[in-house]
């Protein structure tokens, strides 16, 4: 870890999760729960583990539902921030709108949907040895779909349910300088021309995770995670109740 004291972590908590609609009609897709809590409060027990205590909420959809939470909640006594950024605002857009609260020379951002296992110090520790303004987790994703291995006569060899993707997607868990903020607009979706002009810059790094993480995007990926959890050791879990 560096000398730079601890950065905020910005969470992109505004979304309306319309594949859960079964969910999220009543409450925003950070308050969707696994294992009894929000999958909003694991990924900041994540962060907390790491060090990592001070937060910016970027509220959007039926964001005072989550002011709410965390304030009848915050038994671990984090620091939290909640930046009300607009009910259908863009995520680049939602960061641009925290600005005022971004005070750090670098920060912490990612998806309010999102687990891993990924090494959050060491994580910033790259960011801050490579010095370019955005570093991005890259993970491998589950398949939706279960693969056949099929022989040239159209035999089936083997079934895989589910495989794991040879290929990276961003798996949130960024760092940015905070000068990155100057490439935002205010409804910018982050991952389109920000992004864009990060690699043309080549201002953009990734740090590579090759353990778990999983997304909460569908009612499937709901239940898989609470699956996960009630069988006692969610690979996530990594601290200590």
């Amino acid at each position: 870890m560096g000398m730079e004291a601890k950065p905020k972590v910005v969470i992109l908590c505004g979304g309306m999760g319309t594949r859960l609609r079964e969910e999220t009609e009543a409450k925003p897709k950070p308050l969707v729960e696994v294992g009894g809590h929000p999958i909003l409060w694991h990924i900041m027990k994540l962060y907390a583990h790491a060090g990592f205590t001070d937060f910016v909420l970027c509220l959007g959809y039926k964001g005072q539902l989550i002011r709410e939470h965390f304030e009848e909640n915050n038994r671990e006594g984090w620091n939290i921030i909640f930046a009300d950024t607009g009910e259908k605002t863009n995520t680049g857009g939602r960061i641009k709108r925290a600005e005022k609260f971004i005070d750090c020379e670098n920060f912490m951002a990612t998806y309010g949907d999102g687990l891993s296992t990924v090494d959050l110090n060491a994580l910033y520790d790259y960011h801050l040895r490579h010095g370019k303004v955005a570093t991005i987790t890259c993970v491998h994703p589950y398949s939706k779909y279960g693969e056949v291995a099929l022989a040239k006569d159209g035999a089936v060899q083997n079934f895989v349910e589910k495989p794991v993707l040879k290929d990276y997607i961003n798996g949130g868990f960024h760092v940015y300088k905070r000068g990155f903020l100057a490439y935002l607009g205010e409804d910018d979706v982050l991952e389109h021309k920000p992004f864009a002009r990060l690699v043309q810059e080549k201002q953009m790094m990734g740090f590579r995770h090759e353990g778990f993480w999983h997304s909460m995007d569908t009612w499937r990926d709901k239940e898989d995670l609470n699956a996960m959890w009630n069988c006692g050791t969610p690979a996530w879990k990594i601290w200590k109740d």
